[in-house]
């Protein structure tokens, strides 16, 4: 069975910074491009970051370009999001996603949602 766990949003102030974290289980993680998507009401899903299957390419969003920072760790089946310099225009629900183009698989977590306020 197919898990995504998403941890660590919540509410912080503008500035602050949070950790998001996906732990993963039912498929070969390693073999898994790894995604951080957001949404707001009333919006389209957002791809903000993504890295390959080794952590070795990373690709981010242009509005989170140098305060975001995707990580994985394949001994830990686990991907990470590190979000610094919070914004309120950062606030959403952000899904973790486990992609394999080659067989078209697509996993998808429930979500974290991440307030930004003062």
């Amino acid at each position: 069975q197919v898990q995504l766990v998403e941890s660590g949003g919540g509410l912080v102030q503008p500035g602050e910074s949070l950790r998001l974290s996906c732990v993963t289980s039912g498929f070969t993680f390693s073999s898994y491009a790894m995604r951080w998507h957001r949404q707001t009401p009333g919006k389209e899903r957002e791809l903000v970051a993504s890295t390959s299957t080794s952590g070795g390419s990373t690709t981010y969003t242009e509005s989170v370009k140098g305060r975001f920072t995707i990580s994985r760790d394949n001994a830990k089946n686990t991907v990470y999001l590190d979000m610094n310099s919070l914004k309120p225009e950062d606030t959403a629900v952000y899904y973790c996603n486990a992609y394999l183009a080659r067989l078209a698989r697509n996993y998808w977590g429930q979500g974290t949602q991440v307030t930004v306020s003062s």
